[in-house]
């Protein structure tokens, strides 16, 4: 008998180690999972972050016409400076399109007699014919600029973006906070869409200064000062587009 109370006694006690061997080994494997690194959540949520607030912003490409930019059209309304800045503005909406920033092409279309445009710029228009009048070449887009499904065009006849059009309402309906600019002219439609949009308090407001441009480089940079100076951001494409 007492060989036996021995011998039992020895099997409980393997019985009660292996007990625990395998209890250590399943808290092991259940419950320990892979170590994330210390800054890992941070990064994984910069595309998060990042995909967010493009999703409030909208690019305005403002007259980037032919009658504005294009010489071989010999309009009177043509910006010295806006050929050059085709590519710029062109490589910048492709890159609001690969952020999923939300387009919005502003254009001037003019009736055939001119009698909705400018009482200083009406002298322009006879025939039926005059700048960017609808339908005509010269109020097309650029060569290279492309409207997709999906953007938006507004038409304007002033030059404010935002004077008698339903900008604001289609921006504000998307959930557009911020907005990034490029096209022509600087001291005109550029400058004065701006100054609007600082008026209706959209919270971040950026112009391209390499994708916007003047009849002279002196005014372009005259009034990308004066809107540096209320709170606009005024980087290059590259500086942008990091």
């Amino acid at each position: 008998m007492p060989s036996h109370l021995a011998l039992l006694s020895c099997l409980l006690v393997l019985l009660l180690s292996l007990d625990k061997f395998l209890l250590h080994y399943l808290k092991k494997r259940l419950f320990s999972g892979p170590r994330i690194p210390s800054g890992g959540t941070s990064k994984s949520r910069r595309p998060m972050a990042a995909a967010a607030k493009w999703s409030e912003t909208a690019m305005l490409v403002i007259d980037m016409q032919k009658d504005f930019v294009d010489p071989a059209m010999r309009s009177p309304m043509l910006v010295a400076g806006g050929e050059a800045v085709v590519p710029a503005v062109a490589e910048a909406v492709a890159v609001a399109r690969e952020r999923g920033i939300f387009l919005v092409w502003v254009v001037r279309e003019h009736d055939p007699s001119g009698r909705d445009v400018e009482l200083f710029r009406r002298h322009h228009y006879s025939g039926g014919k005059g700048p960017t009048v609808k339908g005509l070449k010269g109020a097309e887009l650029a060569d290279g600029l492309v409207i997709k499904e999906g953007e938006y065009k507004l038409v304007k006849t002033r030059f404010s973006a935002f004077f008698a059009t339903h900008l604001d309402s289609v921006l504000k309906t998307a959930g557009i906070k911020n907005l990034v600019i490029v096209g022509v002219q600087t001291p005109n439609c550029i400058r004065q869409t701006v100054f609007d949009a600082v008026a209706l308090d959209y919270e971040k407001i950026t112009v391209l200064i390499d994708a916007t441009a003047a009849a002279r480089p002196e005014i372009h940079l005259s009034n990308i000062r004066d809107m540096k100076n209320i709170g606009v951001e005024t980087p290059t494409l590259d500086e942008w587009r990091r």
